[in-house]
Formats: structure tokens, sequence, C-alpha cells
């Protein structure tokens, strides 16, 4: 089975579609096969057989951005904005009439249609009488089918995103000057992770966080990935505070032995000792380091009774937790084997609720939340404390959660 291709999209300085492509091209992708695809959108006709998107030329080139280097993708029109208005059945007919791969067309429909929702509610019109301005262009056409082109071109089928910084600000818009960020952007970065470094620009555009919103698997922290190449992307700002710069990872997920220590497993079987025994040996070992200690009911030889004692732990810890076994049970022989484990991220939050402060642990695996649990003994002593069931407190944790 071939390694899964992923990639991080770290975005310190915002995102764009230009900025998007320029890591991608530094990642790989080749400009001509760009080219040669995207020329695919003028594939559609109009009623008098013209083109129905305006013609468009990609260009990259290499940039510094506070003395780093970057590629900045650049897509140049001769028709002004003013004149691409177009509403949704015009763009799905411009996509639709591309000789695209399906899951391609699949895939530009989706991004597509979420920037429509979020230009009809930001404002409050129907999705079809919505009509994109500085989005409905070929710029805005070539920045998202040059992205799924170009993760196509690497085969990346899994992405995670970094939280994205959005600066700050206002930006000039054909409805006027927007605060930062402006309303559809706002609605397209709803269940993101975002945050604001203070900076005065639009640092995250509509283009950028509607195809990051709709082709991300997964938010938050880089994940376990073995890096391949690393790509840099340019904005079209200068900020004297950082370099406009977006990166991109690209590699091969990490299995979980990839990147984590070597663990080991010791085993024995016992069938003479006293079951009082066992508490004190397996604090023992928590002490001492061990990972896990748990013990498992089994039926020995003769059917015997007995008890399987199993003990976690870094390989270089093998040695240590062997003399406590030996010192502190009966067992005459031990059982070693390598293991591999995979520990989901976790962290610790604290919610307010009616039976006072409970904390959360939530667990994530490629910035996806898996897993949410109230803790145990937080719910124990509130549910003491207020004469109610434990289960009631858990419930009422999980529901702030």
């Amino acid at each position: 089975m071939e390694d899964l291709r992923a990639a991080y999209i770290q975005c310190a300085s915002g995102v764009s579609g230009d900025m998007l492509i320029g890591a991608l091209l530094d990642a790989g992708v080749s400009l001509d096969y760009l080219r040669e695809k995207l020329s695919l959108l003028l594939n559609c006709r109009n009623g008098s057989g013209q083109a129905s998107l305006e013609e468009f030329e990609i260009t990259s080139e290499t940039v510094y951005k506070n003395g780093f280097r970057a590629v900045k993708f650049e897509v140049k029109t001769h028709v002004s904005h003013s004149v691409s208005h177009r509403n949704w059945q015009e763009i799905k007919e411009i996509i639709e009439g591309a000789a695209f791969d399906e899951d391609v067309k699949t895939k530009g429909l989706k991004i597509f249609h979420s920037i429509f929702e979020a230009e009809s509610l930001a404002h409050g019109q129907p999705f079809d009488q919505t009509h994109l301005h500085e989005l409905g262009g070929a710029d805005c056409l070539a920045d998202v089918f040059g992205f799924l082109l170009g993760i196509k071109y690497l085969g990346i089928e899994e992405i995670v995103v970094s939280p994205i910084n959005v600066g700050g600000g206002t930006v000039k818009t054909t409805h006027g000057t927007l605060a930062v960020p402006a309303p559809a952007t706002a609605n397209l970065l709803k269940g993101i992770p975002v945050y604001s470094s203070g900076v005065e620009f639009e640092l995250a555009t509509p283009t950028g966080a509607a195809i990051v919103k709709e082709m991300a698997t997964g938010f938050g922290d880089m994940p376990g990935i073995i890096i391949t190449s690393i790509g840099t992307g340019a904005g079209s700002l200068d900020i004297a505070s950082a370099p406009n710069i977006l990166r991109i990872f690209v590699g091969r997920q990490a299995a979980p032995h990839d990147n984590a220590p070597a663990f080991a497993a010791i085993e024995t079987n016992i069938d003479d000792m006293s079951p009082q025994l066992y508490g004190a040996v397996m604090d023992k070992l928590f002490r001492a380091g061990a990972l896990d200690v748990y013990i498992t009911p089994v039926i020995m030889k003769k059917c015997r009774p007995a008890a399987l004692l199993t003990v976690i732990a870094q390989e270089d810890m093998v040695g240590q937790l062997s003399t406590i076994i030996f010192e502190e049970t009966t067992t005459i022989g031990l059982r070693y084997h390598s293991v591999s484990r995979e520990m989901l991220q976790r962290d610790i939050s604290a919610v307010d609720t009616k039976y006072g402060e409970i904390r959360i642990k939530t667990a994530r695996r490629n910035g996806k939340i898996l897993n949410i649990s109230a803790e145990y003994e937080d719910c124990k002593r509130a549910a003491e404390e207020f004469s109610v069931p434990v289960k009631t407190v858990i419930g009422e944790a999980l529901r702030h959660a």
C-alpha cells in the first residue's frame, strides 16, 4: 500500500489564492502544466460562440519578502472586474464546460458554492440573485483551479491548515471600505481557527479562505509527516513586521512508529501469588516510569486460573522495570516484544456549568477533534456537592463543551 501524500499549510501571514499556488509551484508543480490545464477554462462558449471567460495569462517569478525567497504567482487579464460580475449559473457553466477531471470540477464547484453562500449571507440576498464582483473574474477561477490542479499534480490527499492570521484594519472593495475581515470572508472563516497579529492589512482573502475551508481535512498543529518538499508562496503586500509568505510542507503521512520513541511490552503469567500484592506491584511500576500496567485473567495449563501481567514502557526502561517485576512478584520468567503506539493530540480546558467548573479533555488527530470527555474526578466531586448523579454532571459538562 502506497504512503498517503499529505500537506501542511502554514498561514502565519494569512492565505490567498496567489500565495497558495506560489507555494505549490515552489514545492514542485510545473508552471507549464498549470498553463496547459487552466486554458481549459476557456472551453465554455456563449450563444455567440465566444468564450464565456475572458482571456488570461499566468506567470510566476522569484521574489524576496523581508529577505526570504518565495514564488509570486500572478494571473493577468485585460478585462476590469467591473465587467466580470457573474452569478452562480454563469460560474457553474464555465466550470462544467472545462475539460477537467470530474473530481477537479466537483471540488471547484464546491469552493465556488461556498463563496456564493458567504456573499449571499453578507448581502442578505437570495443565493440565485447573488453576483460575484472581484471574485467573478478569470483570476479567481484560475486561483481556485490552479490550487486544485496543483495538489492533484503532487498527489496530495490530506491537507491540514494552521490557524489563519486574518490581519486587521480596512480593505477597499467595490462596496466601499470595509473592516477586516470583510463580511463575506468572515462568513467563510466560520468554524476555522483564526487570529490577528495586529497587522493593518487584509491577510486572508475570500478566495484563500474558501479554498482552505473546503479542501482542508483538518486545522491545527502540524501533523506527523515525513517532509519531502517545502514551498513558499509570496503575497502581494510588503509588511515590515513579518515576511508576507505562506509555506506548504509536502510529504507522506508518518506511520505511528516513524517519529515515535521505541516501546516494549513486558509480559508474564503468574498463578501462585496472592492477589493482594498486585496493587503494590502496579504502584511501584508506575512510579518507576511504566506507561501502562494492566492485569488480565487467564487460564493456564491444567485449568489453573492465573493473571497475565503486562507492562508497556519505553525500551530504555525495560531493564529497570524487569528488576521490579522479579523482586516484587513470584514469576520466574518474562517475555519481551516491541510495540508501536500512536497518541492523539490532547489538551485540557475548563467549562463553567451550574455544577461549577469542570475540566474537559479534547483529543485531536491532524487537527480534527475525535473525542471530548469530562474529567471524571471533577464530575464526581460536583455530583457529591450538589447531590445529583455523576452522569448528570457529565452530561451538563459535555453540553457546555
